[in-house]
Order: structure tokens, then sequence, then C-alpha cells
């Protein structure tokens, strides 16, 4: 009950901002085209705060926090008096209406670069994007390790952490190769090296985002710090909470063979499903033979498995592979914006591959998804949550430059085509746009929800 709470109320912030930032871009650019602006509301539906400004505007929030709008004199929507109609929308010229249009997105933009802005100010930690084997058939199969070796560039674009990495390889789904640069660890401790550029096959790469990241997906395995056979999480009403297993048990043999590693412990686990199994393990010095019945479960593939429900002890990342990800003052400008624009290049790929299939409508996310994405983010701390919201304001601001009449882009297709005729495109012909557009985004809509809930 508290994951929801904190969810939805990240969601609410994370929106509300976003929804601000969206609205006032058109609220600040109507009035320096010299528009009057009627109403400013944050949210639909009845409001909860209101307030008339000394501008005459009144600013609303209201009961529903999934969007916002700011109403403009217009005299296609009401009678406007003779004394104003040069502060009516529809009286300014087409240039003035494109620009006025336009802000919202483009203020989604230059919020996601402040964003960035703070979060590199503060530091991000990091982990190197360090790998050490490739699985057999797979695209990452040619490359030969030795030493675990660091991911430097992908097809060109440098890449510093795991993130960027996941970003550069899902601009690329849908492509014929991929090329991963690579260099020794070692030798990149000395400084930078030109390193080695592996060309990888990706015609038949296919995944499910749902199930695996792209860097596991394309055959890349990644280093990890050993793992202790030392129980660090158990879970509530587990088959090991029952048999009184404890925090700080180092687990020293399963059915009388001594532990080896976490991976083949795991394997004797998932394959006695409601089977008794003897585990001896170590506490405060003393040595204990306690009895586990794992409890049955279904994984992903139906395939019944068993389990105990405890996590073990993660051993530390070495000192040179995590570094803070930080930037001056100076230097976090030109950082923010290069991200910024590398969102909008994916974020755009990613919708051109959703039109030739080379992406599944299965990966549309809706306002549940983005709701754990923010609690989930927040949780992390600040960074997490300044990167989480610049990432969606990029995507905010590019699906509301989408040619649909009823979103900002179907408004600047109209005026563009008043621009090259010039003449306004006839309201028939607007009005059967808008309602195209508004049957094609409720679709849109309830496929993001559906997949939404199919993943809950």
């Amino acid at each position: 009950m508290f994951d929801f709470f904190w969810n939805l109320g990240s969601f609410i912030v994370a929106l509300g901002i976003l929804i601000t930032v969206h609205e006032y871009g058109h609220f600040w650019v109507a009035r320096k085209c010299g528009v009057k602006v009627e109403k400013f509301s944050i949210g639909f539906g009845k409001a909860i705060w209101r307030k008339v400004g000394k501008d005459g505007t009144e600013y609303v929030v209201a009961m529903i926090p999934l969007g916002g709008y700011v109403k403009m004199l217009d005299e296609r929507v009401d009678t406007v008096p003779e004394e104003m109609l040069d502060q009516a929308f529809n009286r300014k010229n087409v240039w003035q209406r494109i620009a006025i249009v336009a802000a919202g997105p483009i203020a989604n933009f230059i919020f996601a670069i402040i964003a960035l802005y703070a979060m590199y100010l503060i530091g991000v930690p990091s982990v190197k994007p360090v790998i050490d084997t490739t699985k057999a058939n797979s695209p990452a199969a040619i490359i030969q390790l030795s030493e675990p070796q660091q991911i430097i560039a992908v097809s060109g674009q440098k890449v510093r952490n795991w993130e960027e990495v996941n970003l550069a390889l899902v601009g690329h789904i849908g492509n014929e190769q991929v090329d991963i640069t690579l260099a020794p660890l070692s030798r990149l401790e000395g400084g930078e090296v030109a390193g080695t550029t592996y060309e990888l096959d990706i015609s038949q790469w296919q995944f499910d985002p749902e199930k695996e990241s792209p860097i596991t997906a394309i055959g890349l395995g990644i280093f990890r710090p050993g793992i202790e056979p030392v129980i660090a999480a158990i879970s509530d009403g587990s088959a090991a909470q029952i048999s009184g297993l404890m925090l700080g048990d180092r687990i020293l043999s399963i059915n009388q063979q001594d532990y080896k590693d976490w991976n083949a412990f795991v394997d004797v686990i998932q394959t006695s499903a409601n089977k008794p199994i003897a585990m001896l393990i170590e506490r405060a010095g003393e040595q204990r033979l306690v009895e586990v019945v794992p409890q049955a479960q279904k994984n992903d593939s139906g395939d019944v498995i068993g389990i105990i429900g405890v996590s073990p002890t993660a051993a530390q990342w070495p000192e040179n592979m995590r570094f803070e990800l930080q930037y001056g003052m100076i230097d976090s400008v030109s950082a923010a914006a290069d991200k910024t624009w590398q969102l909008v290049v994916v974020s755009f790929k990613m919708i051109g591959k959703l039109f030739t299939g080379d992406v599944s409508v299965k990966n549309l996310s809706g306002p549940i998804s983005i709701a754990q994405g923010a609690g989930a983010s927040a949780n992390y701390g600040l960074v997490y949550f300044l990167g989480f919201i610049a990432l969606i304001s990029v995507n905010l601001g590019i699906i509301n430059l989408m040619p649909l009449p009823v979103l900002d882009g179907g408004h600047l297709l109209y005026y563009f085509i008043e621009v090259i005729t010039g003449r306004p495109v006839p309201e028939k012909v607007q009005e059967i746009g808008f309602r195209f557009g508004a049957a094609l985004l409720l679709m849109l809509m309830s496929v993001a929800l559906f997949n939404d809930f199919a993943r809950l």
C-alpha cells in the first residue's frame, strides 16, 4: 500500500511539473505576442484551487492531473468585444500562432536540459560498462575476451556507464549492424586508448524489453562483483522465514553438497519445489542444519520452480570501476544539452520503428508504468528523479509534436499548410482532422493502458 501511494505521489509531482512547464511555454509566448490569456489550468475537471491574477488571467489547479490547458481569447470559440480583437489568438499572423503552439514542446526540451544540468552538477553515481563474457550464438559472440573489457563507444558514440550503453543500443533496434568499441580496463587506467571495434550483425536481433535489457539480449556479459553466500534479505512469509533462516546466515552446504556458487545453489532450489532440502549454515560462529521446503511458483515460461525467498550479499564494486558522473557549472550545460539531444533522437527513432514494426506496440507505456518509474526513481534519490523527469519531459515534447490534429503538432501542420498556401485550412477540414486525431490518440492510450495492466 505504501508503494502505491509513493508511486502516485511521485507521479503527481512529476506530471504536475511537466504539465506546468509545457503550458507555461504556451502562456509566456502568447503573452509576448499580445494574446489575452483567459485561463491557465493545470489538470482537468473541478477546480481545487483558483486565483485571478492582476493580469486578468484565471489560474486554476484542477482535480485530474493528467493534462492542462491555456485558454486564449479566440473568435472561433467565443464572442470577442471589438476593442479586444487585437488580443485574439486567431487575429495573430501565422508565424506568431506557430510560435505560441510550438512553445509548449520547446519548453519541455528546455526543462529537460535544466533537469539534466542539475543532475550533472550534483553528480550521478555510476559504474563503468565492463564486460567479462559474451553469449554463444548471439550477435556479440564474435567478441573474444581474454580479460575484462570496457565498452567505450557504440557506433562511434562515446559511452561512460551502462545507462548510456543501454540508450545507444536501443537506438539500433531494427538496424542491420552496430559497432561496439572495447578497450582493456587495465589499459584505460593509464589514459584513453583507441580500443578495438567489433561490427555486430543485428539483422536477426529480437528481444522482449519486458524480460531482458538490450545489453544482455545482444550477448554482452556484464561484469559483476562476486556474490557472498551470506543471506542479505528474506521475504516475508517465504520458505526461508518459515524455516527459521536469519539475515547474516552463511550457507555452507545444501543436501550435503558443499556450496560452490550462487547459480548452482539457485538451480538446486528451483528443482526442489515442495521438496525438503537440508541447508548447513553458519550463524554467530556455530554451524546449524536447517530444513527448508521451497515454495512452488510458476516462472515466465509457465514452468513450476521452487523459491525460498532469500537474496545473497553482493561484494563491493572494485574502486577502479566506480565513478561519479559529474561536471562543473559550465561543462554541465553542454553535457545536459548533448544528453537531451540523444534522448530526442532515440525517441524519434522509436516512434518511427513503431510504425515500421521493428518495435512492438507492446512496448508502449501508460500512466501506470510512468507512475511506477517515477516512484522507483524518486526512491533511489534526487539525481535519478531528475533524470527520469528529463526523459519524460522529452517524450512529452515529442508526443505533442506528432502531427495529430488534437496535439500541438497537428495545429502546427495546419499552420505550415497555411504558410505554403497563403490561406488557412478550412474549418470543416480541421474538424474532420480533429475527430480522426482524437480517435487515433484514444486508441494509442488504450493500447498503453492495456500494456500497463498486463505488466502488473
